[in-house]
């Protein structure tokens, strides 16, 4: 039943499923999945020659099914499932051409949901826990493209830095060998930094909701320079430093500056307001990028303020050593060829 599922020609070809029905039939062929692979019912009358891959294959298709579905205990069981499947995978050894099936592509999307929307914590740690094993079982490729895919798709600050992160433990990695990797170095990584080094809209980019994003860009940015001398230019960043300057530094500086004037103007406001509220000991409100704070003591928005200056001041201050050491870096490389120490 559970190999016969899903192929275009059904074995019941006089049977006619209405959609409802389809649904039904997915929901209980991915229930009998689980019963068997995690919960080990009947798992001794399996072939024991279907590789691992295979049977990762097969089951993303229910594993699909589960992360579909809204219900804690159902999507949980889709992650048991997923999980099952890559521990039998060695490392770096999923070929990319897997990712040409869809649900190699739709499972990692839905553990991103997991992890930004359910309220229950443990499943949200469980969700990225298994997105990172699936990460380190593909091979460079099929990596390389899945970061493709979730920056692409994830629209959400915290998961673009975890991947962000990853793009930056591959380039290490690759930067260590003696043979390059061709996928996070050269042309296909310049054509990958394209969609980090970057800021959605420019200096107005609401820079407080995509500070995760932006601190792992620009600490990737920074091992970059620190790691490849502008004569090895390894990676390619040399070669496209103008366009990063232009795309990502110079719209964060005015973004900075542009962020910092406006939650400045909203203290010096609440302080004002808190002063009236004292007297009256109502609540206030404060108008931020567009949106209100909810009401809350005029303390408690302080305290909210202060906490967004904070974090442009950490994301200026990387900043500002990023930008030293390309200076320090593009000027000791003219030295460097002519014999200067």
């Amino acid at each position: 039943m559970i190999f016969n599922h899903g192929k275009k020609k059904r074995t019941w070809d006089y049977l006619e499923f209405e959609e409802e029905e389809d649904k039904q039939l997915a929901d209980s062929m991915a229930s009998l999945a689980y019963l068997v692979f995690v919960q080990g019912i009947s798992i001794d009358q399996l072939p024991m020659v279907l590789s691992p891959s295979y049977l990762l294959q097969f089951n993303m298709g229910h594993i699909e099914v589960f992360l579909q579905r809204t219900e804690e205990s159902v999507f949980s069981k889709g992650v048991d499932l997923l999980e099952n499947g890559l521990l039998r995978i060695e490392d770096n050894s999923l070929l990319h051409q897997y990712l040409e099936i869809k649900s190699f592509l739709t499972v990692p999307q839905g553990l991103v949901k997991v992890m930004t929307l359910c309220p229950i914590e443990t499943l949200r740690k469980k969700s990225l826990a298994m997105l990172q094993l699936y990460i380190n079982k593909l091979d460079s490729q099929g990596k390389y493209t899945l970061f493709r895919c979730l920056l692409n798709t994830s629209n959400h600050s915290g998961v673009e830095a975890f991947i962000i992160q990853n793009i930056k433990n591959q380039i290490d990695v690759s930067l260590k060998r003696t043979r390059n990797n061709k996928w996070f170095t050269g042309p296909q990584l310049i054509s990958l930094l394209d969609l980090v080094l970057f800021l959605p809209e420019g200096a107005e980019t609401d820079l407080l909701q995509n500070s995760d994003r932006i601190m792992a860009s620009l600490n990737l940015l920074r091992y970059l320079v620190i790691k490849d001398n502008e004569k090895d230019n390894q990676t390619g960043l040399w070669t496209e430093l103008g366009k990063i300057e232009n795309n990502f530094l110079k719209p964060l500086h005015t973004g900075l500056n542009m962020s910092k004037a406006h939650y400045e103007a909203e203290i010096k406001n609440s302080q004002e307001n808190s002063q009236e509220v004292q007297k009256s000991k109502d609540l206030c409100s404060v108008t931020v990028g567009g949106e209100e704070i909810p009401n809350m003591p005029p303390e408690m928005q302080l305290k909210v303020l202060h906490s967004a200056l904070f974090t442009f001041d950490l994301i200026e201050s990387v900043l500002a050593r990023v930008e030293e050491l390309i200076e320090i870096k593009t000027k000791s490389a003219p030295e460097e060829n002519i014999g200067i120490k």
